[in-house]
């Protein structure tokens, strides 16, 4: 990768486990390397479309507990996807290790996407596999050790941990369609108790709420969502149309109510968590 990047996101609040919840944003980076812009054939108001529009902005209010959020877009390298799941048809040659085939690859969204949205192509031609091992060094797996740092040491001090993985969505297809979905990937990521208290907490503000359908989760929930360990990952989507202008790509009338839902959640979590049977051993202490 020839092109110095600043650092691969940015950290508020206190990161020495005072508290038992760390909050990340991996979708909502809205920063395009130089490499990138020259690279694609589409425009930039193109690119952006793939965004979760200001969901960082969204977590600004939330003082105290550390929240990570991405910089750079996810068209560069999208930070919930697995480092092997890599496009074979996006490279020049093949790394010598096994890659994954998932239908996010199949669908051309793996860990490099291939495709913007509207299923755009969005390269002019193969990355070399030296730029995407770049890219995976200087970008995934730095923010990947750091979430397991942040959680390690609220763990540490708490016996248990929280990951709150914070997404948002286009509105899903229907007459009356989920507003928030909470992945868990179908109760292995969390304990049931703490994805309910969360769905509670948007249903009792008059949201419609859905699990694991369209959306379970996707490689964070899968690599730090282990339960019998204490670390409990709940990825929520959140309708864009609720927050913001999808077609303009500007925040909305809603914008400060969506914000104080999350913040609302936040409190809720930090009150009732330690009430919840989080910490190993907590399904033989739920049975």
């Amino acid at each position: 990768m020839g092109e110095q990047l600043e650092p691969g996101y940015s950290l508020s609040g206190d990161d020495d486990g005072r508290w038992p919840m760390v909050i990340a944003s991996p979708h909502s980076g809205r920063a395009y390397p130089a490499s990138l812009m020259a690279a694609t054939r589409l425009s930039l108001g193109q690119m952006r479309r793939a965004e979760d529009a200001f969901v960082d902005q969204l977590l600004e209010g939330i003082s105290g507990v550390p929240v990570m959020t991405a910089r750079w877009s996810r068209l560069f390298l999208d930070l919930n996807r697995h480092q092997d799941e890599l496009d074979p048809e996006m490279l020049d040659r093949l790394p010598a290790r096994p890659l994954l085939r998932t239908d996010r690859l199949a669908a051309g969204l793996g860990l490099l996407p291939r495709i913007a949205g509207h299923g755009l192509p969005l390269y002019r031609a193969p990355l070399s596999l030296a730029e995407a091992e770049a890219r995976i060094a200087a970008i995934h797996r730095p923010w990947h050790h750091r979430l397991e740092a942040l959680l390690a040491a609220a763990r540490a001090r708490h016996g248990y941990a929280i990951l709150i993985d914070c997404h948002s969505m286009p509105r899903p297809a229907g007459p009356l369609p989920p507003q928030i979905v909470l992945g868990d990937r179908h109760g292995s990521s969390a304990a049931p108790a703490l994805v309910a208290l969360i769905e509670q907490h948007f249903i009792g503000h008059g949201w419609r709420v859905a699990r694991n359908n369209p959306y379970a989760g996707g490689h964070t929930t899968e690599r730090h969502g282990r339960p019998l360990e204490g670390l409990h990952c709940v990825q929520i989507e959140i309708d864009r149309s609720l927050y913001m202008d999808p077609v303009k790509l500007l925040p909305g009338p809603g914008f400060v109510s969506v914000a104080r839902q999350l913040q609302g959640l936040v409190r809720l979590l930090l009150a009732h968590a330690p009430r919840l049977p989080l910490a190993p051993g907590w399904r033989e202490a739920a049975e």
